[in-house]
């Protein structure tokens, strides 16, 4: 009988041992009570994400989508609960990471809503505490209804609703003095999200009133070229957005190879020969 060398046998275990370690590693599902949950960790793999991976390109141009895809949504939002929807779209920017968040990813959930006394799909998610359960929504959608019901149903957030539905400012120092948030700058976050990105805009849309705003426009009559420069927060979707022109007209018209533009940049962004 042929008998193996005793260093080749060892060769041969240490090998069984890698190809053993080597297998795949299934994701944790746990449930409670029937109910299907489904565990979220900051040490998850992201490739192993069954969501979409979050959306690439400069921060500024990753909220002006944002904003593209939820401004509807939020004014919708205010025209029912009466709360600004420039509010709404900056604190679902902040808490989501502009929809980029982990949680956002896997649950669809824009605010960070844990679950309390919710019977729906659960996540468990790693937040002040390890693996803390938040809630689950089939569509982003629903998170933004369960956001105006959050507030508009828990009677220590009633005096907000005696605000102006434009007071964006009152709104943000009010959420954080009724207990939402405990970072004492987070009215500060809220406000410079809305004025750097014109979210009150859609304030005035819902309200029906005429949106005043601060641009560094130039009209040169002379030739019909109008311009405008570049300010912090600017994109070049925005600049064409707020001068009703398109952004490939923009780089034409700036001989721009790509959509990279500088704060304090003098942008060609209409003329007489388009």
């Amino acid at each position: 009988m042929y008998k193996l060398a005793p260093h080749k046998f060892f060769l041969g275990l240490l090998l069984l041992l890698f190809l053993a370690s080597c297998g795949s590693k299934r994701k944790v599902v746990a449930t409670k009570g029937g109910e299907k949950s489904e565990v979220v960790s900051k040490r998850d793999n992201p490739s192993s994400s069954r969501t979409e991976s979050a959306p690439r390109g400069t921060y500024a141009n990753v909220v002006e989508e944002y904003v593209a895809n939820f401004s509807e949504i939020a004014q919708e939002e205010m025209r029912i609960y009466k709360i600004p929807a420039s509010i709404t779209l900056a604190q679902g920017i902040l808490e989501s990471g502009a929809g980029r968040g982990e949680l956002t990813r896997r649950a669809n959930n824009h605010f960070g809503i844990k679950c309390h006394d919710w019977e729906g799909d659960k996540v468990y998610h790693d937040d002040d505490r390890s693996q803390e359960c938040f809630r689950k929504y089939n569509d982003p959608k629903y998170s933004y209804r369960d956001h105006s019901l959050f507030l508009s149903k828990r009677r220590r957030y009633a005096d907000l609703f005696e605000l102006d539905a434009d007071d964006y400012k009152s709104w943000a120092k009010g959420l954080r003095a009724a207990g939402y948030a405990t970072d004492r700058l987070y009215p500060k976050k809220l406000i410079d999200i809305i004025e750097r990105y014109e979210l009150d805009r859609f304030d005035n849309e819902v309200l029906g009133k005429t949106y005043k705003r601060e641009r560094s426009v130039v009209d040169v009559q002379s030739t019909g070229v109008n311009t405008y420069k570049v300010q912090k927060g600017d994109t070049l979707y925005s600049i064409a957005k707020r001068n009703n022109t398109s952004v490939e007209t923009i780089k034409r018209l700036n001989n721009l190879s790509d959509n990279n533009i500088d704060i304090g940049q003098e942008l060609i962004v209409n003329s007489a020969s388009n």
